[in-house]
């Protein structure tokens, strides 16, 4: 792909008169089930968004969890916001570009990922009218993107044998999940077996200040960062440990905006930030994150929300973009769904995902496999 380097978000951002928005919610059965702060879920309850504009179509996906345990959002909840709330106030605001769509919702403080979900149905919409990619009109610069796979706690024999799949798969980075008695232990078996592989582990903030030893045990480890150590909130506490750690430190929860970024980096509080466009509220506002952080030389890279094709093509989209250097949470679309809502799921190359380069997200949503798995469908219009 040969894709300029970008030097503004788009040339001419282009309107969009919504004529009908489409909230779809389907259960997507997983390969294996996944542990919640609650339990453990055998699908992903997922609210899909289509647009219908001046004859073209729009997707984006919601990457809210069916509780709200990871965020204050949850699926029922975002759908609620979008059809009361945000949805009437698109209408309201006619002809509106993606750059504009944050000020036509900005009397509604808060749900970041219900208003992604939104600006990734205009941008895709916007980009099948125009015939550009979301690729190029976020500013990609190449054409695949590492790929790293995320594995959760399991039992010590059970944990290597997956970590022994994925290396053979040619995931280029592992990422370990880890909480206090579960920590140095399983992530030293790991370095043992696989020397040379590419590590990280991800604590979701279950640490606090008083596990400043703990964590800096981890040290010997060679691992490419500890992640979110300790609670969303507290970003003192993280520059406090950054002194005492060696392994750089990396923020997921913490970093909300690109407020939330600026305050972090004038405490020290990282060296390392996790871009998760449903967690800031968009595409756009990821990609002025990005923005900061190559501007301060903080690397960056790309979580995941057990996205399916959808969102997981908007996600190398952006990952493709230039500050962007590190390996994120972009697995095949077999890591997580047998049966993915695009006619070509990803698949692993060479340990990279290629970069969708067909207009807006570059991917054909599969109506059929979609309709198989509807659980309920709400249609708006103006």
């Amino acid at each position: 792909m040969n894709v300029p380097r970008r030097r503004n978000l788009v040339d001419v951002p282009t309107p969009i008169r919504c004529d009908s928005v489409e909230l779809r919610r389907i259960a997507l059965p997983l390969v294996e089930p996944f542990r919640t702060a609650t339990g453990t879920v055998t699908v992903r309850d997922l609210l899909l968004v289509r647009i219908t504009a001046d004859g073209v179509e729009g997707w984006g996906e919601c990457a809210a969890l069916p509780e709200p345990t990871y965020t204050a959002e949850d699926v029922a909840g975002a759908q609620r916001v979008l059809t009361d709330h945000l949805v009437p106030r698109l209408f309201a605001a006619g002809p509106v570009t993606p750059e504009g769509l944050a000020g036509a919702l900005d009397d509604v403080p808060g749900h970041p990922m219900a208003k992604a979900a939104l600006e990734l149905a205009l941008l895709d919409a916007e980009g099948r009218a125009t015939g550009r990619s979301l690729a190029a009109r976020l500013g990609a610069t190449r054409d695949r993107v590492a790929a790293g796979v995320s594995v959760g706690l399991l039992a010590p024999d059970a944990l290597l044998a997956r970590v022994d799949d994925y290396v053979a798969a040619g995931y280029r980075r592992v990422k370990l999940k880890v909480q206090p008695g579960a920590d140095h232990g399983p992530a030293a078996a790991v370095r043992a077996r696989h020397p040379d592989l590419a590590l990280q582990v991800d604590a979701n903030g279950a640490y606090t200040r008083d596990d400043a030893t703990t964590l800096a045990a981890l040290d010997d480890l060679g691992l490419l960062m500890i992640e979110q150590p300790l609670a969303d909130d507290d970003l003192v506490g993280h520059a406090e440990l950054a002194r005492v750690v060696r392994t750089p430190l990396c923020l997921d929860e913490s970093i909300a905006s690109v407020h939330a970024a600026e305050t972090a980096f004038a405490l020290g509080a990282c060296r390392i930030v996790n871009v998760k466009p449903g967690r800031v509220g968009g595409y756009l506002e990821a990609v002025r994150l990005h923005d900061l952080c190559r501007a301060r030389a903080v690397p960056v890279w790309c979580g995941g929300m057990l996205e399916s094709g959808i969102g997981r093509a908007a996600n190398v989209a952006l990952a493709a973009l230039p500050g962007f250097s590190l390996p994120g949470d972009l697995s095949a679309s077999d890591r997580y769904y047998e049966r993915d809502v695009v006619t070509a799921p990803f698949v692993l190359d060479d340990g990279h995902l290629t970069v969708p380069t067909g207009p807006g997200l570059g991917v054909t949503v599969d109506l059929d496999v979609v309709e198989s798995f509807t659980t309920a469908v709400e249609v708006l219009r103006p």
